[in-house]
């Protein structure tokens, strides 16, 4: 039995690199201390609280975050495997 590598990206394979983890954190991170700021504001009536919370929790939870993504990234559970027809690929490969 010959053994293929395939070296082309498969739409929805694959696990998650640092980079991704990384561009996530941060695009989440914006959304969530934006919210933070607002429900702060609204519980207490300040934005200088808000933002003082907000100021907080950005840095511990930008780390939590990026450390859960890692740690699910390292998994392969809830990941569904992907059918590759290996014998197509090598008679039609993609094109670039």
């Amino acid at each position: 039995m010959v053994e293929h590598t395939i070296t082309d990206h498969i739409e929805g394979a694959g696990h998650a690199n640092k980079t991704r983890s990384l561009v996530k954190t941060l695009s989440w991170r914006i959304i969530a201390t934006t919210d933070t700021i607002i429900i702060a504001r609204l519980i207490t009536g300040s934005w200088t609280v808000g933002f003082g919370i907000a100021s907080i929790e950005v840095v511990t939870k930008m780390g939590l975050y990026y450390l859960h993504e890692r740690g699910w990234s390292s998994l392969d559970w809830g990941l569904e495997d992907v059918d590759v027809d290996v014998d197509e690929l090598v008679k039609h490969p993609p094109r670039h």
